[in-house]
């Protein structure tokens, strides 16, 4: 048999397997702010909801201020547990350059979000719990993923810089001295 019979290599694997490699470095760089983590030290990711009226408002409304991002819904007991600490915190720095902004990801009343859980009446809500703080609502649940929270309620003191100084998982008494302490030093510049 001469050179000319013998069988030939195919290159047709070698140009899948780098084909497939430049698809996923091309996807990945494309996608690269998604991979980002969202907490202490990073930029707080801009977003855009609607106020219980109906209105639209977004993280760039309280540029400049020091905000505290609560993401909740009405259907979760800790939730509903932290609010009026979050209520009473707010009293607190009435007056100041501080903002709280709670975005609830409840689906509207009388559906159910794709976990399953009830839509609730989040004006109802906030109005049995006397919430005089700015609430947004997000159905779609988009600042939910963009801020890769996990589970609810999940919150971000938000520095006046938009950076994010601090993320807290789960429920917590936001009027204690700590949360209180930390978010005065904010205020004045000392972090």
């Amino acid at each position: 048999m001469n050179q000319s019979e013998a069988p030939r290599s195919s290159n047709l694997p070698y140009f899948v397997a780098i084909a497939l490699a430049l698809a996923v470095v091309g996807f990945a760089w494309l996608n690269r702010d998604r991979f980002q983590p969202v907490g202490p030290g990073a930029v707080a990711p801009a977003f855009e909801a609607v106020t219980l009226a109906g209105e639209p408002a977004g993280l760039e409304d309280w540029r400049g201020n020091v905000v505290l991002l609560n993401i909740w819904a009405t259907w979760c007991p800790p939730c509903r547990y932290e609010m009026p600490s979050m209520q009473r915190l707010y009293e607190m720095f009435e007056g100041e350059d501080f903002e709280i902004v709670a975005v609830s990801v409840d689906a509207p009343v009388g559906q159910r979000d794709p976990m399953g859980n009830p839509g609730g009446n989040v004006g109802a809500f906030a109005d049995s719990l006397a919430l005089t703080f700015p609430i947004l609502h997000d159905p779609s649940g988009r600042i939910q993923r963009t801020y890769q929270t996990r589970a609810l309620p999940e919150s971000f003191v938000i520095g006046r810089d938009g950076v994010i100084y601090r993320k807290v998982a789960g429920a917590t008494d936001w009027d204690r001295e700590q949360y209180v302490t930390f978010i005065r030093r904010l205020l004045d510049g000392e972090t």
